[in-house]
């Protein structure tokens, strides 16, 4: 067994549209909170807007923090820095490849249909910094991990892990 441990958080972008309606909702709620004073039933309509900048905050603010321990990675899910889901874990023995998303070892993989996770920064960054990794020839998962936790997965597995 390794005693290797890495720890990894990467902020997913949001996306515009999230961006307007969540500041349309502030809005909202601010308008409705204050013409509470001018007509008391309005105060309905300011927390429905309120609850509704609430959960989209909640929804769209979300982070991946990847960990590595024991020939496992471990992705959870941080939500507005408030609540934490687990949404994966993946055994570095079932892994297929891991390379960069533009790299020429994922030629053979490209004609395949399986499902994507896009667990990732969410955006395309010059250069770009994100990972594939095939699993179990039925998961295509998208990563953003750093240096140090391809370094561990390349001692690993290293005719499975790819840098260039």
């Amino acid at each position: 067994m390794s005693d290797a441990y890495v720890e990894c958080l990467v902020k997913a972008k949001q996306s515009p549209i999230a961006k307007f309606f969540k500041v349309i909702l502030i809005f909202l709620t601010a308008f409705f909170g204050v013409g509470t004073l001018v007509f008391p039933p309005i105060l309905l309509l300011a927390l429905v807007t309120g609850a509704g900048a609430y959960f989209l905050n909640l929804f769209t603010d979300l982070e991946y923090e990847y960990l590595y321990l024991d020939k496992e990675i471990t992705v959870d899910k941080v939500m507005a820095k408030s609540k934490r889901k687990r949404i994966a874990t993946y055994s570095a023995d079932r892994m297929e490849i891991l390379a960069p998303i533009n790299s020429y070892h994922l030629d053979n993989y490209k004609n395949r249909n399986v499902k994507v996770k896009d667990l990732s920064i969410g955006e395309v960054q010059q250069p770009d910094l994100r990972y594939v990794m095939y699993y179990e020839g039925g998961e295509k998962i998208i990563l953003s991990p750093s240096e140090e936790l391809i370094k561990i997965l390349r001692n690993v597995a290293p005719r499975k892990v790819f840098d260039k």
